[in-house]
């Protein structure tokens, strides 16, 4: 994913898990995520993740617990599904390039079959 407001759009969607699936009425008090030790202050955290490219917002937890665009969740799940680079379309174009991905952007499914001739 790009380094910058796409990673925070894929943070806030794998610390909102549990509040989407209802596990919870507000992400920070899913224990076992990695919100919950940003919202406790926990010294040492259960889950350690690596740093973050980018310093956490101001307001995070708020941010996290409001409604997602439908438009950044589709393309983001869409990303996931497809192993699509995550980020502004000509970064996409470079990454995937760059990787190999092309076929993430393809048709789903087996080629057409032609008719012979």
């Amino acid at each position: 994913m790009e380094e910058d407001e796409h990673f925070l759009a894929v943070a806030r969607y794998v610390e909102r898990n549990a509040q989407r699936a209802g596990l919870v009425a507000r992400a920070g008090e899913w224990q076992w995520g990695s919100l919950w030790g940003r919202c406790h202050n926990a010294s040492e955290p259960e889950i350690h993740l690596s740093d973050w490219p980018l310093p956490v917002p101001t307001g995070w937890p708020d941010w996290v617990n409001s409604a997602e665009d439908e438009k950044q969740l589709s393309d983001l799940r869409t990303s996931v599904q497809r192993g699509r680079p995550y980020g502004r379309a000509g970064w996409q174009q470079a990454v995937a390039k760059q990787l190999g991905l092309e076929s993430a952007y393809g048709r789903l499914g087996r080629p057409r079959r032609f008719a012979r001739a």
